[in-house]
């Protein structure tokens, strides 16, 4: 069966956004807000009727993602910022294999995430209510499955409070997304194999986006 390389980009370039939100936090405490948002909200529908619904059913929702994704695929770089986001991207596949492995933590992670939509009702999405809210499942329920996911960047920055929350929130939907990509045929072996293939698909995406031809 043929591979749907549009929807595994699209759940790729989610996780791969989350990462990036997690590098610009712990570094500069800051990220741009609308991705921010778009990646938050990105928890709260688990039934989604497609993969570009999870992101707000607009693909222009995931550009930081798609060119984080390009960035990603495309560097040699062993060290520095680029090896960082491979890292995370990674280690969030890790820990969604992990968790789809143990039904206690997937009853328990639908269970956490029902209760956000209640709260809802009450606080904003970007509420210190809500993003300690999210944080609390990332600790809760995704750490104990390991191997932790070690978050480096201005030690001043990570001892800020909502800075934690914020990055443990974006972990979080970056697993919801690695959650997606496996759904739609993502694995492993496409980001050896079919590196090509992805960063195509990522450019023409964003081409769409932008007006030019591809």
């Amino acid at each position: 069966m043929a591979k749907n390389y549009y929807d595994i980009t699209l759940a790729l370039a989610g996780i791969c956004q989350s990462a990036h939100l997690v590098q610009q936090l712990a570094h500069q405490g800051q990220c741009p807000p609308d991705a921010l948002k778009i990646t938050l909200n990105s928890l709260l529908d688990l039934n989604p009727s497609s993969t570009l619904a999870v992101y707000g059913d607009y693909e222009a929702h995931l550009q930081f993602g798609l060119e984080t994704l390009i960035a990603v695929l495309k560097s040699n770089s062993r060290q520095g910022l680029g090896t960082e986001l491979t890292r995370y991207t990674l280690s969030m596949m890790v820990l969604e294999r992990k968790l789809n492995a143990s039904k206690t933590a997937l009853n328990e992670l639908s269970s956490r995430i029902a209760r956000l939509d209640r709260q809802l009702a009450h606080y904003g999405l970007e509420s210190d209510t809500l993003l300690s809210a999210m944080a609390s499942i990332y600790v809760d329920v995704i750490s104990p499955l390991g191997p932790r996911i070690q978050v480096t960047g201005s030690p001043a920055v990570l001892q800020n409070a909502q800075v934690q929350s914020k990055v443990r929130a974006s972990l979080l939907a970056g697993i919801r997304a690695a959650v997606l990509w496996q759904q739609v045929g993502g694995s492993r072996l496409q980001l050896m194999f079919s590196r090509n293939r992805l960063v195509n698909e990522a450019k023409a995406i964003l081409a769409l986006l932008n007006g030019t031809p591809t």
